[in-house]
């Protein structure tokens, strides 16, 4: 009964979510499981805003450790309370008439610290790829060109070398590369299916802790 429960209800709630997305909302059976599909939704948002109350709880707690113990970094751990109950804060005030404190920060520090971020992310993402595209065979070799060609065709500098330089990025971007990335999607698509099979069919029980059977 301890895992026999649990392994009914996954199943249940499995079946039905596969019935509520095949049947027709206009049909009785359709208006039935879209009703019990909206109480799930319910159930679900009011499961997030628990979960996320004990991510916060957890967020004070491993931080006010690290500033009680003056463990390395701690100062960020400052940083990042400070912030937490700022904006958790803001939360149980109206709107501000003079001006939005939450929309300043993000307007006037988060998001050039996050463009500071990622412009740091492309140096780091050209060497790793000089790293990962070293020519050892035919296959490294095209690799390594395509990279070269989509680098230089984002940047500016490469409407300087070729005028078609752009175009030609963009066809690799929406021919190749997009027939590659929907092969793998079907792939995905299709262990999705696979998993949630054997999910519904009590093979697959992570969410016990055991382990799964082939």
């Amino acid at each position: 009964m301890k895992k026999g429960l649990p392994i009914l209800i996954a199943t249940v709630i499995g079946v039905y979510m596969v019935l509520q997305y095949e049947t027709t909302k206009q049909t009785w059976l359709g208006g039935q499981l879209a009703t019990v599909y909206q109480w799930f939704n319910d159930w679900y948002t009011i499961t997030w805003a628990m979960v996320i109350l004990v991510a916060m709880g957890n967020l004070l707690r491993v931080h006010l450790q690290k500033v009680r113990r003056l463990s390395p970094g701690w100062a960020y751990s400052i940083l990042t309370l400070t912030g937490l109950v700022f904006y958790s804060a803001l939360a149980f005030f109206p709107r501000i008439s003079i001006g939005e404190p939450g929309d300043w920060i993000f307007t006037y520090i988060y998001f050039p610290l996050d463009s500071t971020m990622f412009s740091l992310l492309a140096f780091f993402m050209a060497s790793a790829a000089y790293r990962a595209f070293r020519v050892r065979n035919v296959e490294a070799s095209l690799m390594l060109a395509t990279a070269i060609l989509i680098m230089l065709g984002r940047v500016p500098i490469g409407s300087y070398i070729s005028a078609h330089l752009p175009d030609l990025t963009t066809w690799i971007l929406s021919v190749p590369a997009m027939a590659a990335k929907r092969g793998i999607m079907f792939g995905v698509a299709l262990g999705i299916i696979a998993t949630s099979m054997k999910i519904i069919l009590g093979i697959e029980k992570p969410y016990l802790g055991g382990t799964s059977r082939s």
